[in-house]
């Protein structure tokens, strides 16, 4: 009985031996930099320098000899690493405050553009009062009332009329 067990034992070691060897993986870098994964030996146009991984052969954390293209390609594998959780809060955090700035300038320009129209509103009608021939008074510094004179009338016409002019 016990010699039925080692054998057994014996044809599973065996049989894993040709599983493994059936699960083969070759991994390497392509022109663009990009891993690519397959149980087919990558195109004789791939370097060795590029090769990651082949059956047999104990895996490459980096290429071992690279050229300049080969060094470009590997830099361009390595900046294009999924970003950590420190990068992605870091850029959202950069986004967010763009955005605030962005409402921060919109919401003044807004207001700005109010107290334009409220000023214009009220400039167009202290015109309609010049223009309608009314008397128009004004305070003087010792606080009497004091009409405006046909020529201060006329001046603040023309004034009001360049103020106006911006409104538009």
């Amino acid at each position: 009985m016990r010699s039925t067990g080692l054998k057994r034992f014996a044809f599973t070691l065996v049989l894993s031996g040709f599983c493994s060897a059936a699960l083969a993986q070759y991994v390497w870098l392509d022109e663009k930099g990009v891993k690519q994964y397959s149980d087919m030996p990558p195109p004789a146009s791939v370097p060795n320098s590029r090769m990651l991984k082949s059956p047999g052969a104990m895996p490459q954390t980096a290429p071992a000899a690279a050229t300049d293209s080969d060094e470009k390609s590997a830099d361009t594998a390595t900046s294009k690493a999924p970003p950590t959780l420190a990068d992605k809060n870091a850029d959202f955090q950069k986004r967010r405050a763009e955005q605030a700035e962005k409402d921060k300038l919109a919401a003044d320009k807004a207001k700005q553009d109010a107290s334009k129209k409220k000023n214009c509103e009220q400039v167009s009608n202290y015109q309609r009062a010049l223009q309608s021939g009314q008397r128009i008074t004004r305070l003087s510094p010792t606080g009497e009332r004091i009409f405006l004179t046909d020529e201060e009338r006329a001046a603040t016409v023309r004034e009001n009329q360049r103020t106006l002019s911006d409104c538009k």
